[in-house]
């Protein structure tokens, strides 16, 4: 009875193209991820010589806050009335 068993490695198809691509795809978006996650987690620092000559410092006159409008109130005041049932 024991000479009956096969124990001979399955026969595996060889890897289609669309598989191959599916797995480098996968492969490439979970490095991307990874890429993605450490930049929000080890932020790299910016360097204050470039962003202090770049800039001119801006008069008031130029920069102008727009002002807040105040929202309308009605004239009436909607009444709350409780719901008889």
């Amino acid at each position: 009875m024991a000479a009956e068993l096969d124990f001979s490695p399955p026969e595996i198809p060889e890897p289609t193209f669309m598989e191959n691509l599916l797995r480098y795809g996968l492969f490439f978006g979970a490095i991307f991820q990874l890429i993605c996650v450490l930049a929000i987690i080890l932020p790299v620092p910016k360097s204050h010589k470039t962003d202090s000559d770049s800039f001119e410092p801006k008069n008031s006159e130029t920069v102008k806050k727009p002002k807040a409008t105040a929202p309308q109130i009605s004239k009436k005041p909607k009444k709350e009335t409780k719901k008889k049932r």
